[in-house]
């Protein structure tokens, strides 16, 4: 069934299917009808609804719902190490060795073909990785993994695959060939960390909250931005967010940190600790 799905994907056109359900999903909702969508979504997906800042009737699109921000305090952010830039579900991690990172059981791919940086790929080597999967009752919103700054960001265009389980069973270089953001966050020990929020079929956006950089975009021509003022965050800062589900791939050089080599399937919250700052 998953390769029969996959087969069908390959003949569908993914990047105007999610900007129509973008689209779709930025449409506002009459005030009355809002509980019955989002308590439908919530009972469809397993979202959890007493977690959004707001009641249902505030978000005025589908798309206001799915970016949602949480109740203050939910989130605490630990104070002594890396800390999850998501609310999501392990799907792999480990150490970079020759340019791999795993994809899933049997398939890997190239840290240089993710970060589109050769040179800064084989900078990470010996270093470690770890991808983060959101499903659609995720709270959606990327916060910074670490306190430093953001020197460069790149907009990398690609293929809009699915990023759940049978496409990361199925296809190859899946994290490689998405559309991708690069986010290069700097210590101030020389210590390079890259979040790299990956897009998917059905995902309309992925934003930066400091740039209009996006994915999904008409224009699919890579976009290179470097800050003459690097963009200062702390663990726990607002970096983007995702329009619907997808995938964070981190990976780091030995002297930034050490992420930690969790369990497959683990379920992690934003903030939560998951490595060691060197």
């Amino acid at each position: 069934m998953d390769r029969l799905l996959i087969l069908l994907l390959s003949v569908l056109p993914k990047h105007l299917l999610s900007h129509l359900a973008g689209l779709l999903c930025a449409v506002p909702i009459p005030r009355f009808l809002r509980p019955l969508v989002f308590r439908s979504y919530c009972v469809m997906f397993g979202a959890n609804a007493a977690e959004a800042e707001k009641p249902f009737t505030h978000y005025r699109t589908v798309n206001a719902w799915f970016t949602r921000a949480l109740k203050p305090g939910l989130r605490p952010v630990a104070s002594d190490g890396v800390v999850s830039p998501v609310d999501a579900a392990v799907g792999a991690s480990g150490r970079v060795e020759k340019d791999t990172l795993v994809q899933a059981k049997g398939r890997t791919y190239s840290l240089a073909a993710l970060l589109g940086d050769p040179a800064l790929a084989a900078r990470m080597e010996g270093g470690t990785f770890l991808t983060l999967y959101l499903a659609p009752k995720d709270y959606h919103r990327i916060h910074a993994p670490l306190d430093g700054t953001i020197p460069r960001a790149s907009y990398i265009p690609g293929k809009l695959w699915p990023v759940n389980q049978a496409a990361v069973s199925h296809v190859d270089a899946l994290f490689a060939v998405n559309e991708r953001m690069v986010l290069q966050l700097h210590r101030p020990n020389g210590g390079i960390m890259a979040v790299v929020p990956v897009g998917a079929t059905m995902v309309g956006m992925t934003r930066l909250v400091f740039d209009n950089l996006h994915t999904n975009a008409w224009k699919r021509e890579r976009i290179d931005r470097d800050y003459p003022t690097p963009h200062a965050v702390q663990a726990g800062d607002p970096l983007g967010q995702f329009e619907f589900g997808s995938t964070v791939v981190l990976a780091c050089t030995s002297e930034c940190a050490t992420l930690d080599p969790l369990e497959v399937g683990r379920d992690v919250k934003m903030g939560q600790k998951i490595g060691s700052c060197a």
